[in-house]
Protein backbone atom coordinates (compact mmCIF):
# COMPACT_ATOMS: atom_id res chain seq x y z
CA UNK A 1 0.00 0.00 0.00
CA UNK A 2 2.85 2.33 0.87
CA UNK A 3 4.55 1.59 -2.46
CA UNK A 4 1.28 2.20 -4.31
CA UNK A 5 0.79 5.57 -2.61
CA UNK A 6 4.42 6.46 -3.33
CA UNK A 7 3.94 5.69 -7.03
CA UNK A 8 0.79 7.80 -7.16
CA UNK A 9 2.70 10.64 -5.51
CA UNK A 10 5.45 10.39 -8.14
CA UNK A 11 2.93 10.42 -10.98
CA UNK A 12 1.15 13.46 -9.56
CA UNK A 13 4.47 15.22 -9.01
CA UNK A 14 5.49 14.56 -12.61
CA UNK A 15 2.14 15.81 -13.88
CA UNK A 16 2.49 18.99 -11.85
CA UNK A 17 6.03 19.49 -13.10
CA UNK A 18 4.93 19.12 -16.71
CA UNK A 19 2.01 21.51 -16.22
CA UNK A 20 4.31 24.09 -14.64
CA UNK A 21 6.77 23.83 -17.54
CA UNK A 22 3.96 24.33 -20.05
CA UNK A 23 2.21 27.06 -18.11
CA UNK A 24 2.52 30.55 -19.52
CA UNK A 25 0.58 33.47 -18.06
CA UNK A 26 -0.82 36.15 -20.34
CA UNK A 27 -1.99 39.56 -19.22
CA UNK A 28 -3.12 42.79 -20.85
CA UNK A 29 -3.38 46.15 -19.12
CA UNK A 30 -5.30 49.01 -20.73
CA UNK A 31 -3.77 52.34 -19.75
CA UNK A 32 -5.29 54.33 -22.61
CA UNK A 33 -8.09 56.08 -20.76
CA UNK A 34 -10.51 57.92 -23.03
CA UNK A 35 -8.06 58.37 -25.90
CA UNK A 36 -9.19 57.74 -29.47
CA UNK A 37 -6.80 54.80 -29.70
CA UNK A 38 -8.13 53.34 -26.48
CA UNK A 39 -11.67 53.48 -27.80
CA UNK A 40 -10.57 51.76 -31.01
CA UNK A 41 -8.87 49.05 -28.95
CA UNK A 42 -11.98 48.39 -26.87
CA UNK A 43 -14.68 48.86 -29.50
CA UNK A 44 -13.09 47.52 -32.72
CA UNK A 45 -10.39 45.15 -31.49
CA UNK A 46 -12.16 43.57 -28.55
CA UNK A 47 -10.30 45.06 -25.61
CA UNK A 48 -8.40 43.19 -22.93
CA UNK A 49 -10.19 39.89 -23.55
CA UNK A 50 -9.19 39.76 -27.22
CA UNK A 51 -5.71 40.96 -26.35
CA UNK A 52 -5.15 37.98 -24.05
CA UNK A 53 -6.66 35.65 -26.64
CA UNK A 54 -4.27 36.94 -29.31
CA UNK A 55 -1.21 36.55 -27.04
CA UNK A 56 -2.14 32.93 -26.40
CA UNK A 57 -2.94 32.17 -30.05
CA UNK A 58 0.32 33.77 -31.24
CA UNK A 59 2.31 31.74 -28.70
CA UNK A 60 0.77 28.43 -29.73
CA UNK A 61 1.20 29.25 -33.44
CA UNK A 62 4.87 30.16 -32.94
CA UNK A 63 5.55 26.93 -31.04
CA UNK A 64 4.08 24.92 -33.91
CA UNK A 65 5.93 26.83 -36.62
CA UNK A 66 9.23 26.60 -34.74
CA UNK A 67 8.55 22.88 -34.14
CA UNK A 68 8.99 23.44 -30.41
CA UNK A 69 6.74 20.65 -29.18
CA UNK A 70 9.12 19.97 -26.31
CA UNK A 71 9.26 22.80 -23.75
CA UNK A 72 13.01 22.24 -23.42
CA UNK A 73 13.37 23.54 -27.00
CA UNK A 74 11.85 26.89 -26.05
CA UNK A 75 13.06 29.94 -24.22
CA UNK A 76 12.07 29.95 -20.57
CA UNK A 77 9.22 32.42 -20.72
CA UNK A 78 6.71 32.18 -17.89
CA UNK A 79 4.66 35.28 -18.65
CA UNK A 80 3.96 37.57 -21.59
CA UNK A 81 2.33 40.88 -20.80
CA UNK A 82 0.98 43.64 -23.00
CA UNK A 83 0.45 47.24 -21.99
CA UNK A 84 -1.87 49.31 -24.15
CA UNK A 85 -0.72 52.90 -23.86
CA UNK A 86 -0.79 56.30 -25.52
CA UNK A 87 2.76 56.43 -26.81
CA UNK A 88 4.73 56.69 -30.03
CA UNK A 89 5.34 54.38 -32.97
CA UNK A 90 3.55 51.06 -33.19
CA UNK A 91 4.79 48.55 -30.62
CA UNK A 92 7.95 47.15 -29.07
CA UNK A 93 8.82 44.27 -26.80
CA UNK A 94 11.16 44.42 -23.82
CA UNK A 95 11.72 41.56 -21.36
CA UNK A 96 8.50 39.81 -22.44
CA UNK A 97 6.42 42.96 -22.01
CA UNK A 98 4.82 44.32 -25.18
CA UNK A 99 4.18 48.06 -25.23
CA UNK A 100 1.49 48.78 -27.82
CA UNK A 101 0.74 52.35 -28.85
CA UNK A 102 -3.03 52.49 -29.12
CA UNK A 103 -2.73 55.71 -31.10
CA UNK A 104 -1.41 53.66 -34.00
CA UNK A 105 -4.80 52.00 -34.32
CA UNK A 106 -6.38 55.35 -35.15
CA UNK A 107 -4.31 55.55 -38.34
CA UNK A 108 -5.32 52.07 -39.50
CA UNK A 109 -7.78 51.92 -42.34
CA UNK A 110 -9.94 48.83 -42.80
CA UNK A 111 -9.83 45.90 -40.38
CA UNK A 112 -8.33 47.27 -37.16
CA UNK A 113 -8.51 43.94 -35.34
CA UNK A 114 -6.58 42.18 -38.12
CA UNK A 115 -3.82 44.82 -38.05
CA UNK A 116 -3.65 44.64 -34.24
CA UNK A 117 -3.35 40.85 -34.35
CA UNK A 118 -0.50 40.92 -36.87
CA UNK A 119 1.49 43.32 -34.70
CA UNK A 120 0.88 41.13 -31.64
CA UNK A 121 2.12 38.04 -33.49
CA UNK A 122 5.34 39.83 -34.45
CA UNK A 123 6.02 40.97 -30.89
CA UNK A 124 5.14 37.63 -29.29
CA UNK A 125 7.72 35.86 -31.47
CA UNK A 126 10.44 37.87 -29.72
CA UNK A 127 9.54 36.10 -26.48
CA UNK A 128 10.15 32.66 -28.06
CA UNK A 129 12.79 32.96 -30.76
CA UNK A 130 16.53 32.53 -30.28
CA UNK A 131 18.74 35.43 -31.32
CA UNK A 132 22.10 33.69 -31.57
CA UNK A 133 23.01 34.80 -28.05
CA UNK A 134 22.87 38.38 -29.32
CA UNK A 135 25.10 37.64 -32.33
CA UNK A 136 22.43 37.38 -35.05
CA UNK A 137 21.78 40.39 -37.32
CA UNK A 138 18.85 42.41 -35.96
CA UNK A 139 17.35 42.37 -39.42
CA UNK A 140 17.24 38.57 -39.34
CA UNK A 141 15.66 38.52 -35.88
CA UNK A 142 12.88 40.88 -36.98
CA UNK A 143 12.64 39.07 -40.31
CA UNK A 144 11.94 35.78 -38.54
CA UNK A 145 9.24 37.50 -36.48
CA UNK A 146 7.62 38.78 -39.67
CA UNK A 147 8.00 35.32 -41.24
CA UNK A 148 5.69 34.07 -38.47
CA UNK A 149 3.26 36.88 -39.30
CA UNK A 150 3.43 35.86 -42.98
CA UNK A 151 2.61 32.26 -42.16
CA UNK A 152 -0.17 33.27 -39.77
CA UNK A 153 -1.99 35.06 -42.59
CA UNK A 154 -2.09 38.45 -40.85
CA UNK A 155 -0.05 40.22 -43.54
CA UNK A 156 -0.92 43.93 -43.81
CA UNK A 157 -1.57 45.47 -47.21
CA UNK A 158 1.42 47.83 -47.00
CA UNK A 159 4.06 45.04 -47.03
CA UNK A 160 6.36 45.01 -50.06
CA UNK A 161 5.95 42.06 -52.41
CA UNK A 162 8.22 39.04 -52.92
CA UNK A 163 11.62 39.76 -54.47
CA UNK A 164 11.82 43.34 -53.22
CA UNK A 165 14.53 44.81 -51.03
CA UNK A 166 18.24 45.60 -51.14
CA UNK A 167 19.77 42.89 -48.95
CA UNK A 168 18.72 39.60 -47.35
CA UNK A 169 18.91 40.92 -43.77
CA UNK A 170 17.22 44.24 -44.50
CA UNK A 171 14.64 43.26 -41.86
CA UNK A 172 10.89 42.92 -41.47
CA UNK A 173 8.88 41.81 -44.52
CA UNK A 174 11.85 41.96 -46.92
CA UNK A 175 13.72 39.35 -44.89
CA UNK A 176 10.50 37.48 -44.07
CA UNK A 177 9.74 36.91 -47.76
CA UNK A 178 13.34 35.80 -48.41
CA UNK A 179 13.08 33.34 -45.51
CA UNK A 180 9.81 32.07 -46.98
CA UNK A 181 11.69 31.38 -50.24
CA UNK A 182 14.37 29.50 -48.27
CA UNK A 183 11.68 27.60 -46.39
CA UNK A 184 10.21 26.48 -49.72
CA UNK A 185 13.63 25.08 -50.65
CA UNK A 186 13.70 23.07 -47.42
CA UNK A 187 10.48 22.61 -45.49
CA UNK A 188 11.05 23.56 -41.87
CA UNK A 189 14.15 25.63 -42.67
CA UNK A 190 13.21 28.55 -40.44
CA UNK A 191 12.48 26.23 -37.51
CA UNK A 192 15.88 24.60 -37.96
CA UNK A 193 17.59 27.98 -38.33
CA UNK A 194 15.97 29.21 -35.13
CA UNK A 195 17.11 26.06 -33.32
CA UNK A 196 20.70 26.63 -34.48
CA UNK A 197 20.52 30.21 -33.18
CA UNK A 198 20.06 29.04 -29.60
CA UNK A 199 23.72 29.46 -28.63
CA UNK A 200 25.26 31.55 -31.41
CA UNK A 201 24.99 32.65 -35.01
CA UNK A 202 26.85 32.28 -38.28
CA UNK A 203 25.87 32.99 -41.90
CA UNK A 204 27.25 29.49 -42.41
CA UNK A 205 23.98 28.12 -41.03
CA UNK A 206 22.48 28.76 -44.47
CA UNK A 207 25.19 26.63 -46.08
CA UNK A 208 24.68 23.86 -43.53
CA UNK A 209 20.92 23.77 -44.10
CA UNK A 210 20.60 24.67 -47.79
CA UNK A 211 24.03 23.96 -49.23
CA UNK A 212 24.46 27.51 -50.53
CA UNK A 213 25.90 30.79 -49.26
CA UNK A 214 23.23 33.21 -48.06
CA UNK A 215 24.30 35.88 -50.58
CA UNK A 216 24.00 33.36 -53.41
CA UNK A 217 20.55 32.42 -52.15
CA UNK A 218 19.61 36.10 -52.09
CA UNK A 219 20.75 36.57 -55.71
CA UNK A 220 18.77 33.53 -56.83
CA UNK A 221 15.74 34.75 -54.91
CA UNK A 222 15.93 38.17 -56.57
CA UNK A 223 16.37 36.57 -59.99
CA UNK A 224 13.28 34.44 -59.48
CA UNK A 225 11.18 37.59 -59.22
CA UNK A 226 13.05 39.48 -61.93
CA UNK A 227 14.58 41.92 -59.52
Amino acid sequence: MTTHCHNIFLVISLMLAVSLVNAVDFSVVDNTGDSAGGKKFREEVGGVEYGIQSLRAATEFTWRLFQQNNPSDRRTTSKISMVMENGDGTAYSSQDVIHFNAGYLVSVGGDVRREFTGVVYHEVVHSWQWDGAGQAPRGLVDGIADFVVLKSGYVPSYWVGPGRGDKWDQSYEVTARFLDYCNDLRNGFVAELNKKMRTGYSDGFFVELLGKDVNQLWREYKAKYGQ
